[in-house]
């Protein structure tokens, strides 16, 4: 017998198996049995084949060896701040997500932090150019890893404003970027249309035309590095695929600018399937996206506690989604190699789909007169809005499940008395310049009815 066991059996080709595939179906037709169509207009076969490929698989460009836990803490109160980030850390946190409103005390933020170890991530939501000079000098000082995360586009897309307007924002930005251009300071935020109901090919081709603004606009024989972030959503091996088509796509984006074809990728669990009711499902939900995530080539992964939507931050939620990545990194050995999806027909076959699909939408984009072009006609709001429409109906129609609550119901769960924020869309009348583009899970029509029952 030969020391391997799969040189005892002949090949089989991928003609034979569709054949017994169609004897096995008794008479039923093999595409309208078996084939489905995702929403991106990707056909699922039953099965891939090394037929498929007539080409060696290419390998994603960026892909890291490793991935880090990601804690998130508000920074509203510095001391409370610096002590939440400090436990984190302390219980397992590698990287720390400081988001704020507006300045804070560095000093005090970073009492007895440890910069050797830890890195650093912004999610400011002010943009001042003195605060992020004094920010930087700081930082620097202590030799810490930083991501910045500026983004322009993403806040004007997300609240319909710039945060002063179109030339003092992009005149601050400028300068920041000046100062070093060898620092993380953008970021590009796909996570927005993500959560806003975008398929997986509209969240590619919007992230790399928005990448691609920032490069047309900065570029100019720097350095630059872009930071993604990206929300995962159900879709289990569509994640992992998204993930690897956006190194891909940013590779060659990268190359026509004479840049690395590396890029920085920031993963959290989408808020669109998340739900009120029978929360707990939501750990299993998060659970199987950080797994994505992970899978699928993210540098660093926070998860969404389980209970976000409806309770103020709180150290047992945050500690139970600190934990579950946690055990999928020390006990399930989701760290021990680099790129265990390389080489897996379906998932090269998904990547190469997705992202062939999401080069035809970005130069749709581009010759449309580019990313910012088309969020001031309200071009990308409205294509979000259809997919999102197309979605809410799979779902209202019982075709999209989330169990617990359009399958699955416990009559008498009751969760009136248990909300500490408000968990649907808030409406705020203002004046904006443009459409933003709003967020919302599909849940919440049938969980407001809900509520208005018990």
């Amino acid at each position: 017998m030969s020391e391997f066991l799969f040189d005892e059996f002949n090949a089989i080709s991928a003609k034979q198996w569709k054949q017994k595939i169609q004897v096995d179906l008794k008479g039923a037709d093999y595409n309208d049995s078996l084939i489905w169509q995702s929403n991106e207009g990707v056909h699922v076969k039953p099965f891939y084949h090394s037929d498929d490929f007539k080409d060696e698989f290419s390998p994603v460009p960026g892909h890291p060896d490793s991935w880090y836990i990601n804690q998130s803490v508000f920074v509203d109160d510095e001391g409370i701040a610096n002590k939440l980030a400090l436990d984190a850390i302390a219980r397992g946190a590698e990287t720390i997500t400081f988001v704020a409103e507006k300045e804070f005390n560095v000093d005090t933020l970073f009492k007895d932090f440890s910069f050797s170890g830890t890195a650093i991530y912004f999610n400011l939501k002010f943009l001042s150019e003195d605060f992020m000079v004094r920010l930087k000098q700081f930082l620097n000082s202590k030799n810490a890893s930083v991501f910045y995360n500026m983004d322009l586009i993403g806040n004007l897309a997300r609240t319909g404003n710039w945060f002063h307007n179109l030339k003092q924002d992009h005149e601050i930005l400028k300068n920041i970027i000046l100062q070093d251009t060898n620092e993380n300071w953008l970021s590009i935020d796909t996570a927005l249309y993500q959560n806003a109901g975008a398929n997986i090919v509209q969240q590619l081709a919007y992230a790399l035309a928005h990448a691609n603004e920032y490069l047309n606009h900065f570029q100019k024989g720097k350095n630059l590095k872009l930071t993604f972030h990206l929300a995962i959503g159900s879709n289990y091996f569509f994640e992992i695929s998204k993930i690897r088509a956006l190194r891909k796509l940013y590779a060659t984006l990268a190359k026509e600018y004479n840049l690395s074809e590396d890029c920085h990728i920031a993963t959290t669990p989408s808020k669109r399937n998340k739900t009120l009711y029978d929360y707990n499902v939501n750990m299993l939900r998060t659970t199987t996206e950080c797994m994505s995530a992970i899978l699928g080539g993210a540098n660093t992964v926070y998860n969404l506690p389980y209970d976000a939507i409806y309770h103020k931050s709180n150290e047992f939620g945050e500690r139970i989604s600190r934990n579950q990545l946690l055990i999928l990194k020390a006990e399930s050995y989701f760290d021990a190699t680099g790129n265990p999806a390389d080489g897996a027909y379906y998932i090269e076959s998904l990547t190469n789909e997705l992202a062939d699909k999401a080069l035809l939408v970005f130069k749709e984009i581009e010759n449309g007169g580019g990313f910012l072009q088309q969020l001031k006609e309200g071009t990308i709001q409205r294509k979000i809005e259809e997919s999102a429409q197309k979605e809410q109906q799979q779902f209202d129609d019982g075709e999209l499940i989330l169990v617990g609550t359009n399958k699955y119901m416990n009559a008498d769960d009751r969760m009136k008395e248990n909300l500490e924020l408000f968990p649907f869309l808030k409406t705020k009348n203002r004046k904006t310049i443009i459409q933003p583009i709003i967020e919302r899970r599909l849940a919440e029509k049938s969980e407001q009815e809900r509520l208005n029952n018990e």
